[in-house]
Formats: structure tokens, C-alpha cells, sequence
């Protein structure tokens, strides 16, 4: 394989460093032009999340291509590459393979097991497939950590009672505050994580839910759709003034509330606890906000740590289980792809035999009826097929292995193949038509 991939995410970087290369969903369609530009860099695609900005790539040179994909990551976050670097982790082959199928598992998630994390995977690729950077390498590997991811959950205990990175940050709040109960609560944003945070609390029980959005019309329909009232960025301080608990996921460039706007929204409030959890990235709240009176506030860099983010040991250890086997499964359909000209040039070799020999016979026979000429090839051509059906079969079983690519090389010298030619015909115009996603 030849499968890159290049990241930072909560495990490797601390939050100041992801605030700062976190790509937003508006850019992530230029970050692809610009790997794909690259010289050494055929396919790409970008999971951009609340905790994690990765690149998966089909690479033709591994060093150059880390290069490549590590020089667009710095352009697009403004660091400069020495304070990129420490933080990058790169995987390659296999172990990028393995990687992207466990996020996609939500094992490498702040809150192990996570499901939200699939629907952005789907979302990536998606986003790949219209801008024309992901062909039959990557759509292969998307299609299949979509359903790798599928099956983890299926099949493991990971996702226990739904956890995600708003229930672990909410039973935080509820710790904190005693219960969410009939408390007021603000959401800022009304996006997918938004919209999960909204349906939360309503389930909690909180007597009163404003949401808050730059486009007053998004936020009064998410509040509308749970028992809640909506309104425009303009009446943020108004609806934190009184609120026990805000929510704020936006991702947006810039601070949406910082430690002043709060602290004067809330002088009559007389010190009354707030939690606020900010769930974005970049941040949305400004940390100073933690030193106000009554106030605690949560970020992403503090999620992993709470009760909750982590699901059971024996979980874990199955769905890696499911993951080792499906790199294997994944391999060997990759190495089986690799081998799949030769095998096709080795059957074009024999039918062109066939083809041959038959027309000797036409000429040296003129007088055979055409029944028994049809009955004479058909016996060639089933001779053929059963002479060839053991080594293209064994060359597809062995093209996994270390050694076999000594065995494809060997028949293509043996029978004097042409691969080349038959890649010419076999490969589409345009390989980076968008598939059904599973």
C-alpha cells in the first residue's frame, strides 16, 4: 500500500497547538487542492474534528510526501513548521490503514467509543469525493473504516448507553451543579454537536433552553425542536446573564464570550454557579472565564480526563481485535488489486493463443464443419481456463505476502507479459466519481 497519513490530535498536541491548526469545515475543500497539488501526492482526504486535523493521503514517496502534507498543514494553521512538527504523528502502509479504522471505531476518540466520530469519517470522505481527491485508494479505504466502524460497535461493548464527548461534559455540569434538572441553560451554536448538546439537556429535564446563532432563523428552529427559544448572537450576554450552564460549540474564528462580556453580563447574578463548556475548536470561551466568581469552565483539553470518557478494558481490547482483522482483510484486497493487470494480461496472453491455434486450424482444415470447429474451441479455451484458474488464484492468495511479489514477477517473465497495457485499459477517465457511501 501506499497510504499516508499525517495528524494532530488531543493525544499528541495540547489544545492551544489544535486551536491553532484546526481547520474549519469552509476550508477544508482548499487544504485538499492544496495536498493534491503537491508533487508526490495522487489522493487525499481530511477528518477534521472538535480534537483532531488529520490528512490521509496515496502517496508515491513517503518522505517527500510527509513533507508535502506537513508544509500545507503549517500554511493552513499559520504555525510555523518547528512548532508543527513536535506534534505531528505520521503513519504509513498498514499502520495508516489501522489508524483511520481506529477513529473511525471511536478507540482513539477523547471519549472512547464515541459514535459522532463515524458521521464525520462519512463526512470527510464525502467531502474528498466532491472535490475530486479521492479516487479508488481512498474510496476503498473510506468505505471500508465506515463499516469497520460499524461493526466495533455492533459487535463490542465500546459504545456503552451512547457516550460522547457532550454526555461526559453535561454529567460534569450535573456533577458540579448537583442536577441539570430545571436549571437554565444557554447552547451556542447550532450545529451537529449543537443540536446534540440541545437534545441533552432537554432529556435532563432543564426549565429553560435558549439557544444562541449568528443566523437567528437556525437557532430558533433547534430551539423550537426541543421545547426552547432561539436568538441571534446579539442576545448571547442577555441569555448568559441568568443561565446555570452554557454549552458553547461553535469552532468559530475568534472568542464568541470572553471573561469581561461574561463578567458584566453576569454582575447581578451575584456570584451564582455557571459551568461552561466549551466543546470547539478552536475555542470558543476565553479561559480567563474560569477565574470569574461561581464560574467553572470546561474545555476539550480537560474531557478525557472526566468519569466516563473511557469505556470498558474488555471492549477495547475486542473491538481491536475486529480492527487487526479487518487491516488484514483490507491488505489483502489492496494486494490482490495490485496483481489484478497481471493476472488479466496472463488470461489476454492465453486467449490470444487459443486465438492463434484456432486459425491454424481454419486454414489446415478448411473442410470442418462450423459445429465441430465451436466444439473444438470450446474444449481449448475450457483447457486454458483450468491450466490457469491454480496460479491466478494462488497469485491473488499470495500477492498478501511478503514473497509475493516474487511470484507475480515470476510469471510475468515466464510469459512475457505486457501489465502496462492492460492498466491503460482498465483504469477510468475519471477515477474520483463519488461511490454510495455505506
Amino acid at each position: 500500500m501506499t497510504v499516508l497519513a499525517v495528524g494532530l490530535s488531543h493525544r499528541s498536541a495540547p489544545v492551544e497547538v489544535l486551536d491553532r491548526a484546526a481547520v474549519l469545515p469552509a476550508d477544508i475543500a482548499a487544504v485538499l487542492q492544496e495536498v493534491i497539488q503537491r508533487e508526490h501526492v495522487a489522493e487525499a482526504m481530511v477528518v477534521a474534528t472538535c480534537n483532531r486535523v488529520e490528512v490521509y493521503a496515496d502517496v508515491a514517496r513517503f518522505h517527500p510526501a510527509v513533507e508535502d502534507v506537513t508544509a500545507v498543514l503549517a500554511k493552513s494553521s499559520g504555525l510555523h513548521r518547528d512548532e508543527l512538527v513536535p506534534h505531528l504523528y505520521v503513519h504509513y502502509d498498514e499502520a495508516a490503514v489501522s489508524h483511520l479504522f481506529e477513529v473511525a471505531s471511536g478507540l482513539d476518540s477523547m471519549v472512547v467509543g464515541e459514535q459522532q466520530i463515524l458521521g464525520q469519517v462519512r463526512a470527510a470522505l464525502r467531502t474528498a469525493q466532491s472535490a475530486g481527491t479521492a479516487a479508488r485508494v481512498l474510496n476503498d479505504l473510506g468505505q471500508h473504516a465506515l463499516r469497520v466502524g460499524k461493526r466495533v460497535h455492533a459487535e463490542t461493548r465500546i459504545d456503552r448507553a451512547g457516550a460522547s464527548v457532550v454526555s461526559v461534559a453535561l454529567a460534569a455540569a450535573a456533577d458540579r451543579l448537583g442536577s441539570l434538572a430545571g436549571r437554565r441553560a444557554v447552547v451556542v451554536g447550532a450545529g451537529a454537536m449543537s443540536s446534540l448538546a440541545a437534545a441533552a439537556l432537554h432529556r435532563a429535564g432543564v426549565g429553560d433552553l435558549a439557544v444562541v446563532n449568528r443566523t437567528p432563523e437556525s437557532a430558533v428552529r433547534l430551539g423550537l425542536a426541543y421545547q426552547g427559544r432561539g436568538v441571534g448572537l446579539g442576545g448571547l450576554d442577555e441569555a448568559v446573564a441568568r443561565a446555570d450552564v452554557v454549552v458553547s460549540c461553535t469552532g468559530s474564528n475568534g472568542l464568541v464570550l470572553t471573561a469581561a462580556q461574561l463578567a458584566a453580563a453576569r454582575s447581578a447574578a451575584g456570584g451564582a454557579p455557571l459551568v461552561v463548556l466549551d466543546l470547539a475548536l478552536p475555542h470558543d470561551t476565553d479561559p480567563a472565564i474560569d477565574d470569574l466568581p461561581g464560574v467553572s469552565r470546561i474545555d476539550l483539553a480537560q474531557i478525557s480526563g472526566l468519569p466516563g470518557a473511557q469505556a470498558p478494558h474488555d471492549a477495547v481490547l475486542a473491538a481491536r481485535r475486529v480492527v487487526a482483522t479487518e487491516v488484514a482483510a483490507f491488505a489483502a484486497v489492496q494486494a490482490a488489486h495490485r496483481v489484478e493487470p497481471i493476472v488479466v494480461s496472463l488470461r489476454s496472453r492465453a486467449a490470444e493463443v487459443v486465438e492463434g491455434e484456432l486459425q491454424r486450424l481454419r486454414l489446415r482444415a478448411p473442410a470442418l464443419d462450423a459445429a465441430t470447429l465451436a466444439e473444438v474451441e470450446r474444449s481449448m479455451r475450457r483447457a486454458v481456463s483450468t491450466l490457469l484458474h491454480t496460479p491466478t488464484v494462488r497469485m491473488k492468495q499470495f500477492a498478501a505476502d511478503p514473497d509475493g511479489a516474487r511470484y507475480a514477477e515470476a510469471l510475468h517473465a515466464l510469459f512475457d507479459l505486457d501489465p502496462e497495457s492492460v492498466l491503460r485499459v482498465v483504469t477510468p477517465e475519471d477515477p474520483t466519481a463519488p461511490e454510495a457511501l455505506a
